[in-house]
């Protein structure tokens, strides 16, 4: 009884991180550029037929991920606002050293250079990207290769960056920004287009997390009972989760 007990403790734990995975997405369905967060738990639970596991706690967290898929695109007609279509980053520089994100919604410092939101600086090829004083933000075009011209001259180039098959090993920053383990560079980006005016959305699918949320959920109510009750019938114990 008490490796019993231990098993629909563990449960628990994993469904209530699975939960609040959920509640972070949906938070985040119109954040910018967000990249959901998923966990196949509850998903796991059912695919063994039984509604208790024996992983662990840390075993549990082996099945979390960014979903990078592409968001749907947002038409702004703002100067500064970027989408990426394709795979690829912006490379956000700071103190720390490089962030990689999606959030095209830039701004220019007091010193005409293109940053976030965060006054931190959006990297280029050659270094920070600076709009002259004498040039209006209607001037400023960016092609679809993220070449930057004022006033029909070229004035820099955004720095963007891939992670190929190496992506899903990109850790949370903060901001809706990534950062790369130590061991893994980034590499250049192939078939990447820059559209200017636009904004990428939150790939959150909202119906797709609400189905998940009410799973979890009932497997959760569930798992607390047996524990309450001392029932641990695995049959039993999906049918009242999946009834």
């Amino acid at each position: 009884m008490p490796e019993i007990t231990a098993q629909i403790s563990s449960t628990i734990d994993g469904l209530t991180r699975e939960f609040d995975i959920i509640a972070h997405n949906l938070a985040n369905v119109s954040t910018v550029g967000y990249k959901r967060r998923c966990n196949s738990f509850s998903k796991l639970l059912a695919a063994q037929e039984t509604g208790t596991i024996s992983e662990t706690a840390s075993e549990a967290d082996l099945h979390t991920a960014f979903d990078f898929s592409q968001g749907s695109f947002v038409e702004t007609g703002r100067t500064l606002d970027f989408a990426l279509c394709g795979k690829g980053f912006f490379v956000v520089e700071t103190q720390n050293g490089p962030l990689y994100t999606r959030n095209g919604m830039f701004h220019l410092n007091q010193n005409g250079q293109i940053v976030d939101s965060e006054g931190r600086t959006i990297a280029g090829e050659a270094g920070p990207i600076s709009i002259p004083p004498d040039v209006g933000l209607s001037q400023v075009s960016v092609s679809s290769n993220g070449a930057v011209s004022a006033a029909g001259t070229a004035i820099g180039k955004f720095k963007l960056v891939d992670f190929k098959d190496n992506e899903s090993n990109l850790i949370a920053a903060g901001l809706n920004c990534f950062q790369a383990p130590d061991d893994i560079e980034p590499q250049p980006t192939t078939n990447l287009i820059v559209k200017q005016g636009y904004q990428e959305g939150s790939n959150v699918q909202m119906v797709e997390e609400l189905v998940d949320m009410i799973m979890v959920s009932r497997l959760y109510e569930a798992n607390m009972k047996s524990m309450m009750i001392g029932s641990d019938t695995s049959k039993s114990l999906m049918n009242v989760a999946m009834g």
